[in-house]
């Protein structure tokens, strides 16, 4: 009894949290609902204590008070009838929102002083130390109660606290949160009447979170401050030619200005603009009104002038912002000024849509800025308006003119990679020799250089850009780059210091062999690598001699290297220390090592196993999840990505059945949906369609945008519930629509043509996130008529005699359309201004929907307009993208195919016949002079998916070096099985039999595995067998695949057994499809007919507890509970 524990603590700890019992109430039964409030007179008593410190005597004084109140409680029995309600408080964010609701307003005081406003990292109670930051972050991370704290803040504490405080409160619980609670029938529950450092504190707060807001909501917080800022002017001040907007009301509205209507910014005050536009912050602002309208911007610009500011003045024009994207006074316009305009629109592509339209007015400037003189004189003040230069332009530019402007080239975003390769070319034409300094001052330019350029290289300028500031691009580079990089430094430079500095992805180029040759690694060097699963397999093996498994696991990345075996030999404790590592890094963990870990968990300490592990086990383990356990269980899975899980069809319908259990049938409101997390995009349309409120939907929709897979039925669904919600479509407002976002895509051509006339940019906007069109075809077809209608009249007056009264597409219409441009005819595409087609045939080349005769008229017209095929450069067939395709086998025989970038452009394309692909190796082979025995490893990572057109000769003919540099690269291809046998042939040249794999390599050479005869595939160990990608096991043909026992079968993996296809399971008999269930369920590979599990058939497991191990439950009790169950008692 000798602790000390401050006064405040009891405070908090038994006023805010402590639930009492009505009086003769059963002391061993849980405590109810109502027990926050009821201690007041007892924190009155213990605050008012002279002492303030926790003692002996105010222990007598508890006991006192709860006796006094004919509850006769035990120090036990209390101590677990508080744990007890407090869990459930947590776990019922709806009744701890009733509890706060009926707190008296000392004591919502006292639970906002502790939650908000204690200022110490840590609270001390005599021996024990609580570290509070941690405490109160688990609090905000927990579903339903940082919503809870949020409404009941908006609730109560305006009657309660300063309106400062409130402020600051609401504004922590919202800048925490990953959710954002306001909703417009939210924001119709803000105050009315405020301080103003309250109101000012407030929007600063809402203009912080204007991108994490939906439209309407967005509308509405402009209602409401437009409400405030109108109380503070007298009535008698404005009226309706007047405007409430002063430049300080424009300041405080932030980005909401741009919810002004066109008449109240054509009423505002010419003294307050000017004003406003003197601010110092204005510039700041104007640079975030990322989603202003073209017309409102004019409308300010219009307002701007009038006012006395020059338009043409550089200060000016720097201080407009985002505005200059939309200057429209050109008239006798000098290059100076159109330079300075230039200058500032680089921020233009910050703008939500209207990029056709900011295109166009720099190419109008860049007119005006090139008057009177040439594209080399000016090319350095040009700004980003030079990636709106043709290749023509481009090439016609001097190498001095490069160089001179490379200080502005290097700077610029958005470039075409054909656009690179020039500059690139022109800039090192000048240099004469690539050195690090050259390099160095290319910025993203250095993407341009060619493979062989980077191999011809001085090993030690290679090593400096490495730990150069040019490091930061070299992820950007092509894998045949990157590969040339390395070769060069593997082959002749200090490949052991330079591995030192190859951070981030580029260090997974890095072959599995070439990691071999080095030993001298350690843990702190792998903290900014990026790492593949077989390097990080190797490495863990190695720097676990020397290391602690809580050293090797802090990295991050080497979690990809943990086996099976690794997990089963920890020790208990020494798993559970280290679990909070794999919990963090769960996305970098296969589903197979996930499996593992449950496994373990369950074995060491099944009683506080996280729930969401569940999930991977077999199905029957489900049956654990009840009561207490659903609301951990479906909050661990709804933070996690369930398919990163990867469970089989039939686990993932029991996983969902469970979920709508535990959801009592219905996802009722926003708590609920706060609570699903990730797992809302994975409930079935029939649960949607009658489970789902529209209080929950609304909630809902945001996390609907964010999910990636789903169904036709679901999205069909949620179709209903958005007319449900807002009702029918042709009566939507522009923020309905806007929050909707890629859902229209599910609405009738009808409906949606509705919304294109209404609001053609905005369906605009949204339709250029759209993917395929495959995905979206009614979507994209109106756009295409909406833009097409809001075009002019057809130009006859150049027009081809066979082009006469077809229209022909413009740069804009181009632009704008993006996947769109697929409803083109080829009558239209044939008819294409051939300037028109130099500036846009890489956005053409990206639409994927473009079939064999549009592709074959756009092919035509490159023809036509760079004229005959020997006489392309590289950037021009780069510059092709898919309407490559259309080249016939004579046709590519004729491009120079001299360089790898070229090929490796090419490669990229997936859809090359095998005769075309024929001809593309043998142009490249001719034209670069080369055998395939004089293939380096660069050629063969830029050949890619060609290789697979190699015939048995050839690939033998390949250099072992040169493969084994390339064989992870090669082992992504999805080749013919003869190919693939091959390929495994020259894989036994590098890493030995195929009996002798271990798992790193099986991981290295991906789907070449899929090559391996039946008797070494039967060869291979059973523990083996979940470290095949699962891409090589849909490669393995079905009559080499039904060699594998059952054993091996069993221990796939979940992934591996998942990725087995139909016509493999074919041939399976019934041990071996029972195996393969067992594998694809999580059960522990074994041979069939074992039972899984910790006992004998039939007896029951124990039953595990919410929570998990010490420390790593998101769910741990909050702080009050923290306190109280650390006091004495």
């Amino acid at each position: 009894m000798g602790r000390r524990h401050t006064a405040e603590a009891v405070v908090v700890g038994v006023v805010l949290l402590h639930p009492l019992p009505r009086a003769g109430t059963n002391t061993n039964q849980p405590l109810r609902a109502g027990g926050l409030r009821v201690l007041g007179p007892l924190a009155v008593t213990l605050q008012a204590t002279s002492s303030n410190v926790w003692t002996a005597d105010t222990l007598t004084k508890v006991m006192a008070y709860f006796h006094a109140q004919e509850v006769m409680f035990t120090l036990s029995s209390l101590q677990m009838s508080i744990k007890s309600y407090l869990k459930s408080l947590l776990y019922q964010p709806r009744q701890l929102l009733s509890e706060f609701q009926q707190l008296d307003q000392q004591q919502f005081q006292t639970a906002m002083k502790y939650l908000f406003n204690f200022r110490k990292d840590h609270l001390e109670m005599g021996n024990i130390i609580l570290d509070w930051d941690k405490t109160k972050e688990r609090i905000f991370q927990s579903p339903g109660v940082n919503r809870t704290l949020f409404l009941v803040t908006l609730d109560k504490c305006f009657l309660a606290l300063s309106a400062l405080d409130c402020v600051d409160i609401l504004s922590q619980v919202l800048r925490v949160s990953g959710v954002n609670y306001l909703q417009p029938d939210v924001v119709g529950s803000l105050p009315s009447v405020l301080q103003e450092d309250a109101f000012r504190n407030l929007s600063a707060v809402f203009k912080d979170l204007y991108d994490k807001t939906s439209a309407n909501t967005q509308r509405a917080l402009y209602g409401w401050m437009k409400q405030m800022l109108q109380k503070s002017y007298n009535t008698s001040e404005f009226n309706e030619s007047t405007s409430w907007v002063s430049a300080e009301n424009l300041w405080i509205l932030g980005r909401y200005m741009v919810h002004l209507p066109l008449e109240e910014v054509l009423k505002i005050s010419l003294s307050e603009v000017r004003l406003f536009i003197s601010y110092d912050n204005a510039t700041k602002q104007l640079d975030a009104v990322y989603d202003i309208t073209p017309e409102l911007a004019q409308a300010f610009l219009e307002r701007i002038n009038l006012s006395g500011f020059d338009m043409r003045n550089a200060s000016t024009i720097y201080r407009l912002g985002l505005l200059v994207c939309f200057y429209d006074d050109m008239e006798q316009m000098d290059s100076a000024v159109a330079r300075a305009l230039l200058h500032q629109m680089i921020k233009c592509n910050q703008l939500r849509g209207f990029q056709a339209e900011v295109q166009k007015l720099k190419s109008q400037l860049l007119n005006i800025a090139m008057q009177n003189q040439t594209l080399n004189d000016v090319l350095g003040s040009l700004s980003d308006a030079v990636v709106g230069l043709t290749s023509s332009q481009l090439e016609s530019l001097s190498p001095e003119a490069v160089h001179n402007a490379i200080a502005t080239l290097n700077q610029v975003s958005g470039w075409a990679k054909s656009q690179v390769m020039i500059l690139s070319s022109k800039y090192l034409s000048y240099e004469k020799v690539l050195s690090f300094y050259n390099v160095s001052q290319m910025g993203a330019l250095v993407t341009g250089i060619s493979t062989q350029s980077f191999y011809s290289m001085n090993p030690k300028e290679l090593s400096q850009i490495i730990r150069g500031t040019t490091s930061q691009y070299l992820s950007d580079l092509s894998p045949a780059q990157q590969q040339g990089i390395l070769r060069k430094i593997a082959a002749f430079g200090d490949f052991a210091s330079s591995v030192k500095d190859i951070q981030g992805a580029f260090f997974k180029e890095i072959s599995l062999s070439d990691l071999w040759k080095q030993t001298e690694y350690n843990s702190s060097m792998m903290k900014e690598k990026e790492l593949r699963r077989s390097q990080a397999l190797y490495l863990y093996e190695l720097l676990s001699k020397k290391n602690s498994p809580a050293d090797l696991l802090s990295t991050g990345q080497l979690v990809k290297g943990v086996t099976c075996q690794l997990i089963e030999s920890m020790g208990t404790d020494s798993f559970l220390n280290n679990f909070k590592f794999f919990e963090k890094n769960l996305h970098l963990l296969s589903p197979y090592q996930v499996n593992c870990l449950a496994w373990k968990f369950w074995k060491v300490s099944n009683a506080s196993i996280p729930p969401f592990l569940l999930l991977v086990l077999p199905t029957e383990y489900l049956e654990y999840v009840s009561g207490p356990l659903c609301v951990p269980f479906i909050e661990g899975l709804g933070k996690t990505e369930m398919d990163l899980l990867n469970p089989s069809l039939h686990k993932k319908s029991a996983v969902l059945q469970k979920v709508q259990e535990c959801l009592n049938g219905s996802v009722a409101d926003e708590f609920d949906v706060d609570l699903l997390g990730n797992l809302i995009c994975h409930l079935p349309p029939a649960f949607l369609h009658g489970r789902m409120s529209p209080k929950a939907m609304a909630a809902a929709l945001p996390q609907f945008k964010l999910c990636r897979q789903l169904s036709h039925q679901q999205k069909t669904e949620i179709k209903y519930k958005l007319f449900e919600l807002y009702g029918s479509p042709n009566n939507w407002t522009a923020e309905t629509t806007l929050d909707v976002g890629l859902f229209i895509a599910l609405l009738s051509k009808g409906e949606l043509n509705v919304l294109a006339e209404k609001f053609p940019d905005m369906i605009l906007q949204i339709a250029k996130t759209i993917g395929p069109i495959s995905s979206a075809e009614e979507l994209l077809s109106t756009v295409f008529e909406s833009v097409s209608n809001g075009t002019s009249s057809i130009d006859s007056s150049l027009a081809r005699p066979d082009c006469l009264g077809t229209r022909a597409p413009s740069s804009d219409e181009i632009i704008k359309l993006a996947e769109a441009n697929v409803f083109w005819s080829v009558q239209e595409l044939k008819c294409m201004d051939a300037g028109t087609f130099d500036k846009n045939v890489e956005l053409l080349g990206t639409v994927s929907g473009f079939n064999s005769s549009q592709l074959i008229a756009l092919k035509e017209k490159a023809k036509q307009v760079w004229g005959w095929l020997p006489g392309w450069k590289s950037y021009r067939v780069v510059s092709l993208g898919r309407v490559a395709l259309a080249l016939t086998e004579d046709e590519i025989e004729e491009l120079d195919l001299h360089s790898v970038d070229t090929v490796s452009a090419l490669s990229q394309q997936r859809e090359w016949t095998l005769t075309q692909a024929r001809s593309i190796l043998h142009g490249f082979l001719e034209d670069s002079g080369q055998t395939i025995s004089m293939l380096k490893s660069f050629d063969l990572v830029g050949l890619g998916a060609l290789l697979c057109a190699l015939n048995s000769t050839e690939i033998m003919s390949i250099r072992t070096a040169e493969f084994s540099a390339a064989v992870a690269r090669i082992g992504l291809l999805f080749c013919s099985t003869p190919v693939l046998r091959l390929f495994k042939k020259m894989t036994e040249s590098v890493f030995g039999a195929a009996a002798g794999w271990n798992g790193s390599v099986l991981q290295e050479i991906g789907t070449i595995a899929g090559g391996l005869n039946e008797d070494e595939l039967k060869a291979f160990d059973k523990n083996l067998m979940p470290y095949f990608q699962p891409i090589a096991i849909r490669h393995i043909p079905p009559e080499i695949f039904q060699a594998l026992s059952p054993e091996q079968i069993a221990n796939l993996g979940p992934e591996n057994a998942a990725a087995v296809t139909r016509s493999q399971r074919k041939p399976l008999d019934a041990w071996q499809l029972r195996s393969l269930q067992q594998a694809r369920d999580g059960a522990q590979g074994s041979s069939p007919g074992m039972e899984q599990g910790t006992g004998t058939v039939g007896e029951p497991l124990p039953t595990p507890a919410p929570g998990g191990a010490p420390g790593l439950r998101g769910f741990g009790i909050v702080v009050c509970a923290v306190l109280a169950l650390h006091l004495p008692f």
